[in-house]
């Protein structure tokens, strides 16, 4: 049954029993001494009552870790990871899809992207205001999720560009949706020394099922057929994981809910976030006009002699090199802070940029491709804990979805501008301009932030 010992808690500045063996624990008023290697912690119920173990329950109250981050971060990651498999399944065959299959114009497919990437961040900023007015995080990510999925769910039945193109949509609505709340659950289950190797590895585990996600694809219609019904086929293997997924959080990740925010209006709630976020929010805004399409990069390896095939191979080489990093940059920035760790990636993205200006060899091209791996590995995960640490919990939904937001209204003239600089002055040009954008990022973020939070910020 094991033993049960009475102890005092000074930060929970409490009565505990501390407990090794099996069984429960009941209220022991006479613990002569404390084991060593206690097991669990747990508070001295009233007379009469019991407390039930939790074997997700350590010695200091902390959660179990699995990889060194709390095992609900994991299971995030994992939905994550389902997610892109199914999504990316998809998306790496749509174009071809939607022009070859349904018939479609280009034109068409180009609206529907334009679209799309708006609606990947159209709804960030609403979702996450709604999480902190409610107090919720995971019932409102469970909705994004379950409507991506439904959107998938129609896309096996499509026959017409009119129905990819809701396909489309619905599908990235569902992403806005999710984002924010999502985020920030995953922030609240992190302790904040453990913040940045949570979002590394739940970033790193979205981006190895982007790997996987084409993998399967090209798999599977080798094995069915580039026919209507080969495509039906994948689609329909592609809403597996997709609902995997939404079962994963809604049955093994628990609601984190923040405290419930105060009836304050939007404008209201955005002015409350505090200097340090509105500062890092005008950095972000200006390093964005930097930050244009992927597909520029694939253009430039082009231009130097890669073939279709290798610059596809160079898009997973990005890939893979973004999955190993992202845990170990994660744990740079718990331990250096992540103030640094930001303005290193305003640093690699210029070097970046200007590499592209200057190098004309296939080895060239490789490690840029790695670098930008490296970079947007900070992009992506980093950030978010970055804005984790600048909020308190019950704005965090907020802070995060309108950073989703602005960054992602500025993306489309960014990679409209670059398009327009390539055009007149080439690949130098447009990536000559980047880089001076980043540089001027960094110069903002460094220079203007508020002075007296520097030390706190790392």
């Amino acid at each position: 049954m094991g033993q049960v010992y009475r102890a005092r808690d000074t930060k929970l500045n409490r009565d505990v029993a501390l407990w090794e063996g099996g069984g429960s624990a009941r209220g022991c008023e006479n613990a002569a001494s404390v084991p060593p290697r206690p097991r669990l912690i747990l508070p001295i119920p009233k007379p009469g009552g019991a407390v039930t173990i939790s074997a997700a329950t350590s010695v200091t109250g902390t959660p179990r870790l699995f990889f060194g981050v709390p095992r609900e971060v994991v299971i995030l990651g994992v939905v994550s990871f389902l997610t892109d498999v199914s999504s990316e399944a998809i998306f790496a065959v749509l174009p071809l899809f939607l022009t070859s299959v349904i018939g479609a114009s280009t034109l068409v497919l180009g609206a529907m992207e334009g679209v799309a990437d708006f609606a990947a961040s159209s709804l960030d900023m609403a979702s996450g205001y709604l999480s902190d007015r409610l107090g919720k995080r995971k019932s409102i990510a469970v909705l994004g999720y379950s409507l991506s999925s439904l959107a998938k769910v129609v896309l096996v039945l499509a026959s017409t560009a009119g129905q990819v193109f809701a396909f489309r949509v619905v599908e990235r609505l569902g992403k806005s949706i999710r984002g924010a709340p999502r985020d920030a659950l995953l922030a609240g289950l992190a302790p904040k020394k453990q913040r940045g190797a949570s979002f590394g590895l739940h970033k790193g585990l979205d981006k190895a099922g982007a790997i996987l996600g084409p993998l399967l694809a090209y798999a599977l219609l080798g094995h069915f057929g580039q026919s209507l019904e080969g495509f039906r086929k994948l689609f329909a293997t592609a809403v597996v994981p997709a609902v995997a997924a939404v079962a994963v959080l809604m049955f093994f990740v628990r609601e984190h809910a923040g405290r419930r925010r105060a009836q304050v209006p939007f404008r209201e709630a955005i002015r409350t976030l505090g200097p340090r976020y509105r500062h890092y929010l005008v950095s972000a805004g200006i390093f964005s006009m930097a930050y244009f399409s992927f597909a520029f990069l694939m253009l430039a390896a082009a231009h130097v002699g890669f073939g279709l095939k290798d610059v596809v191979l160079l898009y997973a080489l990005f890939n893979v090199s973004f999955t190993i990093v992202s845990v170990p940059v994660g744990r740079i920035g718990d331990r250096v802070g992540r103030r640094a760790l930001i303005a290193s990636s305003y640093v690699l993205y210029a070097i970046m940029a200007t590499g592209f200006t200057v190098v004309d060899s296939k080895p060239g091209v490789v490690l840029l491709f790695l670098l930008y791996g490296v970079f947007y590995a900070i992009d992506e995960g980093q950030t978010k804990a970055y804005l984790a640490d600048l909020t308190n919990d019950e704005a965090r939904a907020t802070a995060i979805g309108a950073y989703g937001f602005v960054t992602g209204l500025i993306y489309l003239p960014a990679s409209l501008l670059a398009g327009a600089l390539w055009s007149a002055y080439g690949p130098r040009g447009a990536f000559g301009a980047a880089a001076a954008v980043a540089l001027a990022a960094l110069a903002y973020f460094l220079v203007f932030e508020p002075r007296a939070a520097i030390d706190s910020a790392g």
